[in-house]
């Protein structure tokens, strides 16, 4: 795997969430999830580090961002989805649906049961009238 910096003006950004010891961590599981699929997409050739880093950079530097970092996995799974788009993977209606069924199957899951996209109320509708 290709090894990439990371800014310094980032790792100090107040808004991400830190470990006991200081050094930033995920804040919630699908972050490092989107961390993990943007790895092995790379590893699996989809895209260089130069076009991932080109592609975050840009999010990231959007006047709407979050100044205070905050949003930084939001900008990392929109340049995700863009970056997909181009590669003719998905394209991004499909990849904010996707994201919209599994918002509403977040929404509906009880408390401490693991996340299922089979949860989305309007996928088990969709399911039950076809």
């Amino acid at each position: 795997m290709s090894q990439c910096d990371t800014s310094p003006s980032l790792i100090q950004s107040p808004g991400l969430p830190r470990s006991a010891d200081g050094a930033p961590v995920f804040a919630e599981p699908w972050q490092a999830q989107a961390f993990g699929l943007t790895v092995h997409l790379h590893e699996q050739g989809l895209f260089s580090w130069g076009e991932w880093a080109a592609h975050l950079s840009h999010e990231v530097h959007r006047t709407e961002r979050a100044a205070d970092g905050s949003d930084y996995f939001e900008a990392w799974v929109a340049a995700l989805s863009h970056l997909l788009a181009e590669k003719g993977v998905a394209d991004e209606a499909s990849v904010l649906a996707l994201q919209e069924s599994w918002q509403r199957a977040a929404e509906a899951t009880p408390h401490g049961q693991p996340i299922e996209l089979a949860n989305d109320p309007m996928r088990r509708a969709s399911q039950q009238s076809g």
